[in-house]
């Protein structure tokens, strides 16, 4: 059986105004094949939008098995997965990137937002389109009150 290459997924997430409308959006590389998607809600947070972006795009990846490298701005959700920071918020999206995360090799790797990366300048411009959209539908998971910061996160022990 031959080796399938990696596969390369570039994510990243924003809000206008934190809780305000949201979006994500997430690019795909593997070889020659490339898949953008994106995806909005009409309130929540950045850091959901964020680890949103990851879940869906662990979601499009078919390969159980797949050797999977993400690049992320967020210091969140890099530094959740990597550090082993509390979980302290966003429980329903974090129990979905669990279960997902069993299914692959993942590697992450956090790059400096807005600093000319294509791939990230790219998924920046498709997530800020998705919330720029009318007619949002609501996200369900976000809770009023949760402002999504990482301000006084701990390292789980």
């Amino acid at each position: 059986m031959p080796t399938r290459p990696p596969i390369y997924l570039y994510t990243d997430g924003a809000a206008s105004g934190n809780p305000g409308p949201g979006g994500w959006g997430a690019v795909l590389v593997c070889g020659d094949a490339r898949k953008e998607m994106s995806g909005g809600f009409a309130k929540t947070t950045n850091n959901r939008m964020e680890l949103l972006a990851v879940i869906n795009g662990l979601e499009a990846i078919k390969w159980d098995g797949a050797e999977v490298r993400v690049f992320s701005d967020s210091t969140y959700v890099v530094k959740t997965v990597t550090e082993g920071w509390k979980r302290k918020k966003n429980h329903d999206l974090w129990a979905r990137f669990d279960a997902l995360a069993a299914r692959f090799r993942l590697e992450f790797t956090w790059i400096k937002g807005h600093a000319g990366h294509p791939e990230n300048e790219r998924c920046d411009r498709l997530a800020v389109a998705a919330y720029s959209l009318p007619g949002l539908p609501p996200d369900t998971g976000y809770m009023e009150g949760d402002s999504g910061s990482t301000a006084g996160m701990t390292l789980a022990l």
